[in-house]
C-alpha cells in the first residue's frame, strides 16, 4: 500500500473543524501522535475528549491543534477516501467477475476490483477473505469490526478455489469459524451459476453456513450476471425460468425450517429469481429485517409494502393532465405493473413503466442498476413526449448522480427536453408518489 494521506474533501458547517480553520484540501497528519491509516483508525483515535491533531495546510504550513470536546463529538471532517493508504485490491480471478465483462473506455474507477475488509465494515462491500493477512485478522478481532459482508459462493474448498481462481480460497470455512469465534457477525452471499455451485453444492453451502448461526446473520443467493463482453472467459449461462421456479420452491422449504428454528428465514433469494420464474414475491416475514437490500434482496417487497402504505395519499384526480414515464430495466417493468395500474386510476394521470433493453452491456443484463444514460435516451426518444421522467436512484453512483457512461440526469433532461427526476427507491414509494402528484 502507498503513503497514507487523510485528505480533507469537505468541512461540515458549524463543526469544530470549521471553527479551527481547517479547510478542504488540508491533510490530517496525526491524531494524538498516531497516523491514521483509514477512517476506522481516525474514528477510533478521535473517540476521546482531549485531542492533539496535526494538520498540513494547503500552503505547506503545519498546524497543531489542542482540542477539548465531548467524548463522542465529531470534528466535522469529510475525507476524500475512507482508506487513506489506498484500497486493498482483489487478488482473485473469479469465473463470473463482472469487471472482466465490461466494455473498454469507461471511467477508470469502474475497473477497480476492491476486496478490502475496511470497506466491508464501513459500507457493506462484499469481500472474499482471500487477501487477509494475520495482522488484518488481529485488527478485525481487536476492534470488533462487525458486521462484515462476505462473498462465499460455495463452501466446497476445491470448488471455491476454481470459482475464485485463487489457491487461498479453499480456507473459507476455517476463516468463517475463526471470525465467528471472535464474535464477528457476517452477512454472506452466493453468486449462483447453473451447473457449477447450485444443486447439491448449494445445499452443502447453506448447511455449512447455517451451522455458524447466530454469527452468520444472512445468506443471500443472487443469480450470476452475464454481459455480452465475455470473450474467452469461462462458459456460463443464465438460469431458465423453470430452474428459477424450482430454486424458489427449494429455498422456501429451507426458510420454513429456519423460521421455526431461528425465528428468521436466514437464507434469501435475490429478487431477480422471482422475475425469471414470474412468481409472486414473498411477504415481508420471509425477508426478516431485510439484511441485504443493497444486494437486491427484498427491494421489491419493501417497495410494494411502502406503496400500499402511501397509496392513500393519491388524489382522485389531478388538476391537469400529466403523462409520466417510470424508467427501469427489462425485469423491473414486470415488477412495476401493479403499481402503474393503481397510479393510472387517478384521473388525468397516465403513467407508463418503460423497460429499457441494455444495449450497452448486452448479454442477459436486465436490471435497472446497470443501465446507461445513453440507452435510456435512445429508448425514450422514440416514446416522447412525457411531462415527467422518473429514474430509480440505483441507475446512478452512490455518491453523485452519474450514469455508468458518464451522462447525468441533467444531460438526459436536455436531450429529451423534459423534466427528469431521480427517486430514491431505498425510501420505498414516498418519493415516487410525491413526484407523480407534483
Amino acid at each position: 500500500m502507498g503513503k497514507a494521506e487523510a485528505f480533507v474533501e469537505n468541512i461540515i458547517p458549524g463543526s469544530i473543524a470549521e471553527e479551527l480553520g481547517i479547510e478542504a484540501g488540508d491533510t490530517v497528519v496525526s491524531v494524538n501522535g498516531q497516523k491514521p491509516r483509514d477512517l476506522i483508525d481516525y474514528r477510533f483515535l478521535c473517540a476521546d475528549d482531549e485531542l492533539e491533531v496535526e494538520v498540513n495546510k494547503q500552503n505547506g504550513e503545519t498546524w497543531i491543534f489542542d482540542i477539548q470536546k465531548d467524548y463522542d463529538e465529531d470534528l466535522g471532517l469529510v475525507f476524500a477516501r475512507d482508506t487513506f493508504d489506498g484500497i486493498r485490491n482483489c487478488t482473485n480471478k473469479c469465473i463470473f467477475c463482472f469487471v472482466d465483462q465490461m466494455p473498454t473506455d469507461l471511467r477508470e474507477t469502474l475497473y477497480i476490483k476492491d476486496d478490502d475488509y475496511r470497506l466491508s465494515f464501513l459500507h457493506g462491500n462484499f469481500i472474499t477473505l482471500t487477501n487477509l493477512t494475520t495482522r488484518d485478522v488481529e485488527r478485525i478481532q481487536r476492534l470488533r469490526l462487525s458486521p462484515l459482508y462476505i462473498s462465499v459462493h460455495c463452501t466446497n474448498a476445491a470448488l471455491r478455489e476454481t470459482i475464485l481462481g485463487n489457491k487461498r480460497a479453499g480456507k473459507i470455512m476455517q476463516q468463517l469459524k475463526m471470525l465467528a469465534g471472535a464474535g464477528i457477525e457476517m452477512h454472506t452471499q452466493i453468486v449462483l451459476c447453473p451447473g457449477i455451485n447450485d444443486g447439491q453444492e448449494l445445499d452443502r453451502s447453506i448447511r455449512d453456513l447455517s451451522s455458524l448461526w447466530p454469527h452468520i446473520r444472512s445468506i443471500a443467493i443472487v443469480p450470476v450476471g452475464l454481459t455480452g463482453y465475455r470473450g474467452n472467459l469461462h462458459p456460463l449461462r443464465k438460469f431458465l425460468p423453470d430452474e428459477a421456479g424450482e430454486l424458489i420452491d427449494r429455498i422456501h422449504r429451507l426458510q420454513e425450517g429456519f423460521l421455526q428454528k431461528y425465528d428468521l428465514p436466514l437464507v434469501y433469494l435475490g429478487d431477480e429469481f422471482y422475475v425469471m420464474a414470474e412468481r409472486e414475491f414473498p411477504q415481508a416475514p420471509w425477508y426478516g429485517d431485510y439484511p441485504q437490500l443493497e444486494n437486491g434482496v427484498g427491494l421489491v417487497r419493501l417497495f410494494y409494502n411502502s406503496f400500499a402504505d402511501e397509496a392513500g395519499r393519491l388524489p382522485r384526480t389531478l388538476d391537469k393532465k400529466r403523462h409520466a414515464a417510470i424508467v427501469t430495466g427489462v425485469s423491473g417493468r414486470y415488477v412495476l405493473q401493479p403499481v402503474v395500474e393503481r397510479l393510472n386510476k387517478v384521473n388525468n394521470l397516465h403513467v407508463e413503466a418503460i423497460g429499457v433493453e441494455n444495449e450497452f452491456f448486452g448479454g442477459d443484463v436486465t436490471v435497472a442498476g446497470l443501465l446507461t444514460g445513453g440507452d435510456v435516451v435512445n429508448v425514450l426518444q422514440e416514446r416522447l413526449p412525457f411531462d415527467l421522467i422518473l429514474l430509480p436512484s440505483v441507475m446512478c453512483r452512490r455518491d453523485e448522480p452519474v450514469f455508468l457512461d458518464g451522462k447525468t440526469p441533467a444531460d438526459l433532461a436536455n436531450e429529451l427536453d423534459t423534466t427528469v427526476m431521480v427517486i430514491n427507491v431505498n425510501k420505498g414509494a414516498v418519493e415516487l408518489i410525491d413526484s407523480i402528484i407534483g
